[in-house]
């Protein structure tokens, strides 16, 4: 099972580059990836209908008891079946959907794959951390699908929404699993259900949880993002939006049933949200024009007649739940995929503009009508046997309360009159013949849909025909998860086509005959809709309580952000010594002994750091107070390297040294002398809290000292480094073996403060490429661009500096040694191992070799130096120090966990090899990245909007000429 997501995923990621290989042929053979994963499930059918199952458990983090738990039970393996199937066939109908010169299409597949494989983790999911994964990744995924490129408003819109919804549900779904398993003692789902505690936890926990599915699955009242969400392309809304990520949320309430359904509140609100949902969707979905919107809402219909059924915690109901989930996925599925036929070759998806394409697609006509069919409940389709079932149940008494199961029956009736009413009203808007329209010609058609456009549509249609009579088979697969409820009515009935005269058979009647009189009445019935329309809606509430939060938080931010950064640190700080500092002072634990120094080198350099702060206080020109405070830092790695840390030492000055450009780079656009002055009052208070926090740090550490009864961490420490993580340096191996999570982590904020510059100065579009010379379109309004230097010079974009700004030493010295700085740095990340160095400081070692390209050449000279983009540094990094973690769990080892290979090379001779190396050289690669986005953020962008606004200083022709 393992293997089956790690295959989504590398299709994933090949899925852009296929996509370009292939064009959108590509999607044929991503479509053999739920489809192997679809044969996979089946082969393992014989297993669980005999009442077995299949796990398998990888270790994640041993130190923290977590781990990988996969488990394919009869629930499992008939949702797998759904997602990989109907994925499958989804994937094979994109290869005709899109158009060869489409955009984006490389991203779409990639994105789709890697949902398919995050919807199939979560159906095979045990933990329920491993759960909440893969149920975020689906949302994530969703929000990427439903918002495209970006370019439609309406599409960002519906994405966001879906987005805010879904992961709102999710959060309070965590604390909800936690809570249970907190109540149970199990983090497994197997083992909750079967044992799931009781008391308020209990219950709190069910709550939360049941927020997540419904928010997923689309209930009432938040119903409304699926509709919106129609703006995705067809695919989408065939695969997301009918069989797999909305049935997420009836999948987790189908699988907590059998351990859950007597918690107090679980039956009213899943019968009551489900009830009231299929009505209200229903009612919706007739006044809908639009066949997409008019199916939306009759998938939120559908929804709660699901959740309805698998949520009520009886054994007659639950497999009559599986049966329709089946039905339901294969005919909505079908339904979407056909709208996206039509649409592709009409252009039009109003039911009020088509007219006779049952006459020109006929086949697809029988497609979409064998679908409706199933849905509706006709013989002898899998929607008619799971309908009969579930009406036999609820007839039969199939709730604790016979009240209850009357009104749920009453419900879910009504409800089914108006599916039958709006598959009719689909079937006569897509296919008939309208008296006032013009029958679409041949000739009108754009594209003619061709067999493999049909092919998906039709195989999922005459699947759920052929499942009707093969009913009392997958009732062998229904049954057993049943079985793991209660049996509430007299007897339970097997799934089957005929079951004799009953009264579920006279219920199906009265709601084909509703829904075909609601039909025949639509004129009356539309009018009836129009005098009972309210004026609010949810999605308009929606908007609504976005708006108000904005402006609490417009308020809250202006009442409290006055923007004064003295007043903000100032009221941090007061608050640390208030509280820790009080603490502190009167609890903390003391050491008996005190020493000042080890040697009086120490105190030396103690002395000049405290200089250097005090006089940094009272200086008022910019730079100068930059660099007095540089002596300070450089003053910590000389206590660094007194205290034996040399890899502490070399990593703080190679940061203090790149601090200090950064400041520069940014004091440019400030004024030269700091013009705000204090009165001394202020001035004497903040001194006075300034010494008062670093007498309270130095309180801190003395207190942290003396605190220790354990043995400390660190005497095991070289030990474990070198027998674990096969490294010498024991803090290169903390940081890329024992807290690898803790490095991968921070290498995530790295990046996402590398972006975040970048996007504050690039206002207008975020490019990954810097200026070069010659490249005339780098900065679009700079015509200085074109100008290409002469080669004889010792920097080739040298040139391009006024004379003023040029230093030939600088340029010459930049020349003999950028290329021995890279190769240090080079050794710095392979030596860093065994040696001081490792991924970090050679990085910053490369990137002050780039900020001294820059220094002498200027913009157009780090264009030449790092002829690659910065996106594609810090994403490639964090990409191989991610995938590292990978290497272990191949090896048989935890995530993130170091191998080692050991091998003999010619020439080189015996080369041993820990995979740490690896997550070093994503590390290299993300500082190196960051370093060359901040120069082009704050250096060459600032230099071209300096050029923009004074041509004159560096005109590149004049320059050359003289």
């Amino acid at each position: 099972m393992g293997l089956l997501l790690l295959l989504h995923l590398v299709a994933a990621l090949a899925a852009p580059l296929l996509v370009r290989w292939w064009g959108r042929q590509a999607f044929l053979a991503l479509a053999l990836v739920p489809g192997a994963a679809f044969g996979w499930v089946l082969t393992r059918l014989g297993t669980v209908v005999g009442g077995g199952e299949v796990r398998e458990t990888l270790s994640w983090i041993p130190a923290l008891d977590l781990q990988i738990a996969l488990r394919l039970d009869a629930l499992a393996l008939t949702f797998a079946a759904l997602v990989t199937g109907v994925g499958a066939l989804v994937l094979v109908y994109c290869a005709r959907y899109f158009e060869p010169d489409d955009e984006g299409v490389g991203r779409f597949a990639g994105v789709m794959t890697a949902f398919a494989g995050s919807m199939l983790g979560l159906v095979l999911a045990d933990d329920v951390l491993v759960l909440y994964v893969f149920w975020e990744l689906t949302t994530v995924f969703s929000f990427l699908l439903i918002g495209g490129s970006g370019a439609k408003l309406a599409g960002r819109r519906a994405a966001s929404q879906a987005l805010l919804l879904t992961t709102a549900g999710g959060l309070a779904m965590l604390v909800g699993l936690l809570m249970i398993s907190a109540a149970s003692g199990s983090r497994l789902l197997s083992e909750i259900v079967a044992d799931p505690g009781s008391g308020p936890v209990m219950v709190a926990g069910t709550m939360l949880v049941l927020a997540g599915a419904v928010t997923k699955s689309a209930m009432v009242p938040f119903h409304f993002w699926l509709p919106a969400a129609m703006e995705a392309p067809t695919p989408v809304s065939a695969y997301l939006h009918a069989a797999a990520m909305v049935k997420a949320g009836i999948y987790l309430v189908a699988r907590l049933a059998p351990g859950l359904a007597d918690v107090p509140g679980w039956r009213p609100v899943v019968l009551g949200l489900g009830v009231a949902t299929m009505l209200i969707g229903g009612w919706r979905s007739l006044r809908q024009n639009d066949l997409k919107l008019l199916l939306a809402f009759s998938t939120v219909s559908q929804l709660g007649f699901l959740i309805t059924m698998v949520g009520a915690g009886s054994q007659e109901l639950a497999a009559a739940g599986l049966a329709m989930t089946i039905a339901h996925a294969l005919s909505k599925s079908t339904l979407f995929l056909s709208v996206g036929v039509i649409d592709h070759a009409t252009g039009v998806r109003d039911l009020r503009l088509l007219s006779g394409l049952g006459r020109r697609m006929p086949a697809l006509a029988v497609i979409s009508t064998l679908a409706a069919a199933s849905l509706v409940g006709l013989p002898p389709f899998l929607g008619f046997v799971g309908k009969e079932a579930a009406f036999t149940a609820l007839w039969d008494g199939g709730l604790p309360d016979r009240v209850s199961a009357v009104v749920v029956l009453v419900g879910l009736v009504l409800g089914s009159v108006f599916t039958a009413a709006y598959c009719a009203r689909y079937l006569w808007g897509a296919f008939a013949r309208k008296p006032d329209l013009p029958d679409s010609a041949p000739e009108e058609l754009e594209h003619h849909p061709g067999p493999l456009f049909l092919a998906a549509p039709a195989v999922l249609a005459l699947a759920g025909l052929a499942a009707g009579p093969a009913s009392p088979l997958l009732d062998h697969l229904v049954v057993v998860y049943a079985e793991t409820l209660p049996l509430i009515a007299p007897e339970a009935e097997h799934l089957a086509l005929w079951h004799g005269l009953q009264p579920a058979l006279a219920l199906s009647a009265v709601t084909l005959l509703g829904g075909a009189a609601l039909f025949a009445l639509r004129s009356p019935f539309h009018r009836l809709q129009r005098r009972l329309a309210v004026g609010a809606s949810a999605d308009e509430g929606y908007w609504n309580v976005l708006q108000g939060l904005d402006r609490i938080a417009v308020l809250v931010t202006g009442t409290t952000q006055r923007g004064s950064l003295p007043a903000y640190l100032g009221t941090i700080l007061v608050v640390v010594l208030a509280l820790p500092g009080s603490i502190l002072l009167f609890r903390a634990p003391w050491p008996q002994e005190w020493r000042a120094w080890d040697t009086p080198l120490q105190a030396l350099v103690g002395a000049v750091v405290v200089i250097a702060a005090v006089v940094a206080v009272p200086i008022r020109q910019r730079l100068s107070a930059v660099l007095v405070v540089g002596v300070t830092g450089y003053g910590l790695a000389l206590l660094f390297v007194l205290h034996g840390a040399p890899d502490l030492a070399l990593t703080q000055f190679l940061v203090e040294t790149l601090s200090l450009v950064v400041f520069v780079l940014v004091l440019r656009r400030l004024p030269e002398d700091i013009s705000e002055r204090h009165r001394p009052a202020e001035r004497t208070g903040r001194a006075l809290l300034a010494v008062c926090v670093g007498v309270l740090m130095a309180g801190v550490g003395a207190a942290a000292l003396s605190a220790r009864t354990a043995t400390p961490v660190s005497t095991d420490i070289p030990e474990l480094a070198l027998e674990e993580g096969h490294g010498e340096n024991v803090v290169n191996v903390i940081l890329v073996d024992i807290r690898a999570w803790d490095t991968l982590g921070e290498l995530s904020v790295l990046v996402v403060a590398a972006t975040g510059v970048a996007s504050l100065v690039f206002l207008r579009s975020r490019t990954g490429a810097v200026d070069r010379p010659g490249d005339e379109h780098t900065t679009g309004d700079d015509p200085t661009a074109a100008r290409r230097a002469p080669k004889s010079r010792w920097l080739s974009a040298s040139s391009t500096l006024a004379p003023q700004r040029r230093s030939v030493v600088l340029e010459v010295a930049t020349r003999f040694l950028f290329h021995p700085i890279v190769v240090f740095s080079l050794f710095l990340l392979f030596s860093g191992h065994n040696q001081p160095g490792g991924g970090f400081a050679g990085g910053l070692v490369a990137g002050l070799a780039l900020v001294l390209r820059y220094l002498a050449g200027g913009r157009y000279e780090l264009g030449e130096a790092a002829r690659v983009s910065p996106g594609l540094l810090l994403g490639g990094g964090l990409l191989v120090a991610g995938g590292t973690g990978l290497a272990g769990l191949l090896l048989g080892d935890a995530v993130l966990e170091s191998a080692y290979l050991e091998t003999d090379v010619a020439v080189l001779g015996h080369v041993s090899l820990p995979t740490a190396l690896f997550f070093d050289i994503g590390v290299y690669l993300i500082v190196v990245g960051l370093v060359l986005d901040v120069l082009r953020s704050l250096g060459a962008e600032q230099d071209r909007q300096e050029d923009e606004q004074d041509p004159s200083e560096t005109a590149p022709e004049e320059v050359i000429a003289r």
